[in-house]
């Protein structure tokens, strides 16, 4: 007598839209909405870009790019968040914003959008990974000069160990970016506390007062007889506070970018239509307000700002180092560092996903590979370990930190931007399915300011001595050109829009059956 068959899985909800959308449930869906949440605050993670770019900002006009720029950026960030928010709601999808303009506007937008995002990301991530071996290089051993070698050898284990653990699994991910949510807002306060309480006084004009910092740090008098050393100033001197103030944007644009991971991990996230849209949202404002009061704090607690000034890269460790006690000094150092290197882990978790769905729709080369799904640890490994491997290889090509942070800031917001200005057109006309979280109409409004805002950052951030991300973008603009046109538009079909033909259908069945058999040899 025959054994019957097990009944099949209950179909959610989320699998339901993922089917309407062309696509099988492949990837283990466990994320629950403070999970989707966190991995976006690990990835914009305060403790990282907003003290490993704080020079970018306070060696512009001092305290007023800290105490005026930051919050006016950190609102034009929510915008971007909440337009996004919406789009995400309607096509909760792994791809996110490559999905997103591919189904608005057309595939060759989706082309565009997802080779931006990706090199984006793998920007993010390089630039993350430098920092945190920088910063504890200057917290720890402030006297040891690291050598291009030393700093690719140390960036490249980070970023294996990364790969390693995100091939384990989403859940054992997991774990560390719901750690990673807490640690960070966690560090952050106790940071603030200890700057503020630290602090000689507490100066407030210095939140929005200007001044002119560019040039700093100087190089130093050498003494009688010795070398002249050459120091490199944050910001080339320059008269204009207007410019320099507008140049100081780039420390929050640094930092609060990476948010759209909410989106990438949709297809493992629950109740993915609201959760991904919430997740976006609240990692922007919530980072944005504990990050403006930790910088503010660090603002006040300095005893010399032209001191401080004078420091460059190393002006936060310094104000730390300055004022608290060598103890709590090195704990909260160690702290930071942590945090910094789960914010490269979470990057991963992104990065991964979105080479994923973009290699599922046969835009990436090899894209048979790049797709695989690991039956076992329902990660995607091949996606896993190459965005590793592209991110090391980007710090060899601009070991500058601040040209890896500008690269990664202004393609990464190109990518931002791109769904959001074809969404203003689509809104209403042929987009008009929207999803459970939606703006009503604010979506349009706050869609220009976001078009608008990207287009002001993407002009501030090549500007000397970042003007090497000014080649880095023009370079991918042309090199896609010549792609799409001889190549792409005639072999990249981009992503289905929804279950059209009985044989969609069925392969669809035949991946999540291949997934589900996978599991039944998975250790638990």
């Amino acid at each position: 007598m025959s054994t019957p068959a097990p009944p099949a899985p209950e179909e959610s909800d989320d699998v339901r839209t993922l089917h309407k959308l062309g696509y099988a449930q492949e990837l283990a869906r466990v994320l629950g909405g403070f999970s989707n949440f966190a991995i976006s605050l690990s990835i914009i993670c305060i403790l990282a870009g907003g003290i490993t770019s704080f020079h970018v900002g306070f060696c512009s006009v001092g305290g007023a790019s800290i105490g005026i720029a930051w919050p006016l950026v950190g609102l034009f960030a929510l915008c971007v968040a909440a337009t996004m928010g919406q789009i995400a709601s309607a096509f909760p999808t792994a791809g996110g914003l490559y999905h997103w303009a591919a189904i608005l506007g057309g595939r060759g937008w989706g082309w565009a959008t997802a080779w931006f995002n990706l090199a984006g990301l793998v920007a993010v991530l390089a630039a993350i990974n430098v920092g945190t071996f920088r910063f504890a290089m200057g917290a720890f051993l402030p006297d040891v000069k690291p050598t291009p070698l030393m700093q690719g050898a140390v960036v490249a284990l980070i970023t294996v160990s990364h790969a390693i653990i995100n091939h384990l699994g989403i859940r054992v991910t997991r774990v560390l970016t719901d750690f990673s949510g807490y640690w960070i807002l966690f560090v952050s306060v106790v940071v603030t506390i200890a700057l503020a309480t630290a602090a000689p006084s507490h100066d407030f004009e210095r939140l929005w007062t200007f001044t002119n910092y560019s040039g700093f740090p100087h190089s130093p008098v050498p003494e009688p007889g010795a070398e002249a050393e050459t120091v490199d100033p944050v910001w080339p001197e320059h008269q204009s506070l207007l410019w320099l103030f507008a140049l100081g944007f780039l420390l929050p644009a640094y930092t609060i970018t990476g948010f759209d991971a909410s989106a990438h991990v949709s297809e493992e996230t629950e109740n993915a239509a609201r959760n991904v849209p919430r997740g976006i949202v609240r990692s922007v404002w919530v980072s944005a307000l504990f990050g403006w009061f930790m910088l503010c704090a660090a603002v006040l607690a300095m005893r010399d700002p032209t001191a401080v000034a004078e420091k460059g890269e190393q002006a936060f460790v310094f104000t730390m180092g300055d004022v608290l006690p060598r103890g709590l000094y090195l704990v909260l150092c160690g702290s930071i560092v942590l945090a910094q290197y789960l914010c490269g882990l979470a990057t991963v978790t992104s990065t991964s996903r979105m080479a994923f769905a973009f290699a599922r729709d046969g835009g990436l080369p090899c894209s048979r590979w790049v797709r695989f799904v690991s039956p076992r640890f329902r990660t995607p490994p091949v996606s896993i370990w190459l965005v590793a491997v592209l991110a090391v290889l980007f710090t060899l090509f601009a070991e500058a930190y601040a040209t890896i942070a500008a690269s990664a800031a202004v393609l990464l917001y190109i990518s931002y931007v791109l769904p959001t200005a074809i969404g203003v057109i689509a809104y209403g006309r042929w987009w008009t399915a929207m999803g459970p979280w939606t703006l009503g109409r604010w979506f349009r409004p706050l869609a220009v300011v976001s078009v608008f805002g990207c287009g002001l950052l993407l002009v501030i951030g090549v500007q000397p001595p970042s003007e090497k991300a000014a080649y880095v973008v023009g370079a991918m603009v042309a090199a896609l050109a010549v792609m799409w046109f001889a190549v792409a538009r005639y072999t990249f079909p981009g992503p289905p829009h929804g279950i059209e033909t009985r044989a969609q259908a069925e392969s669809i069945a035949a991946a999540e059956a291949a997934v589900h058999e996978g599991d039944k040899g998975a250790t638990p």
